[in-house]
């Protein structure tokens, strides 16, 4: 038909395939630049084994099986991992990648920045022809004020001629369950001439993510759970009565408990006993 020609070729003048550096190789882990139309090879990731991510367990069940469903070609949602800031979204995502790859599956983790998103087209013209199954992730995506890079993201969540490809997932993380904080939505309720479309079409982007999964405060009993099991992975030596103590301490000068918090307890007891973390 001559109004996709003209389409496609339009799409082609704008966002030329022409960079071996654009093509999807060996390595697991990719991060793309769009100022040189390429994927930058992530050689070491920083991450932890799945077993570790404590108090987490139905998120890790979901987050597993929605990808090891995609790894193996089957169908699978995009994913929004919302809530609580520390309590292991991002790691999770790697975490899970980690675990697939170490059971033989073919599925690559591209990083794709916050400020890179109007740039999905760009990125996703290459990724199209490409024959392994991807996971397209942004960490901490929000959007402000009069952003509009949003509507980017919706076209490409929403498939279509456009949109995103059969062998490509988009997972993101967010502090905010709809991506847009709370006044920025109120604005639109108050100053639009038809609010409820203004508003509906600005939360409406969450609804395109098929599965969320949320992440929420953690209990002081979690918390301490979280430390043991480091403590025990990694081999420290202190006893649970001083662990805790040390634990409960670090908390209290940060004023919070999650799984970040723990695991920067675990760095600075480690050092203190001239220990290194090894991660992957």
């Amino acid at each position: 038909m001559p109004v996709l020609e003209r389409i496609a070729n339009a799409l082609e003048r704008a966002y030329p395939v022409t960079t071996d550096n654009a093509k999807i190789g060996e390595a697991t882990s990719y991060s793309w630049t769009p100022e040189t139309n390429s994927f930058s090879v992530i050689e070491h990731i920083n991450t932890v084994d799945l077993d570790l991510l404590q108090a987490i367990e139905s998120q890790k069940s979901l987050l597993l099986a929605n990808s090891r469903q995609f790894a193996q070609g089957f169908g699978a949602n995009n994913v929004l991992l919302w809530g609580t800031r520390g309590m292991g979204k991002s790691s999770l995502i790697k975490a899970v990648h980690k675990k697939l790859v170490e059971d033989g599956l073919d599925l690559k983790l591209i990083e794709i920045h916050r400020e890179d998103i109007k740039t999905l087209p760009q990125c996703l013209q290459h990724l199209r022809t490409s024959s392994h199954q991807i996971i397209l992730c942004c960490d901490d995506l929000s959007f402000e004020g009069e952003d509009a890079s949003y509507k980017s993201l919706k076209a490409v969540l929403d498939g279509g001629l456009l949109g995103r490809p059969d062998n490509v997932l988009f997972y993101a993380t967010s502090n905010r369950r709809h991506l847009m904080p709370r006044d920025m939505i109120e604005n639109e309720r108050s100053t639009a001439i038809t609010p409820a479309e203004a508003v509906e079409e600005k939360i409406s982007l969450s609804d395109r993510f098929g599965l969320w999964i949320g992440f929420h405060n953690c209990s002081q009993a979690d918390y301490l759970n979280m430390v043991a099991k480091y403590v025990e992975y990694y081999g420290l030596t202190l006893s649970r009565q001083q662990l805790d103590a040390q634990a409960i301490e670090w908390a209290a000068t940060r004023g919070a408990r999650s799984g970040r918090v723990a695991w920067q307890f675990i760095q600075d007891l480690a050092g203190r006993q001239k220990i290194k973390l090894n991660n992957y």
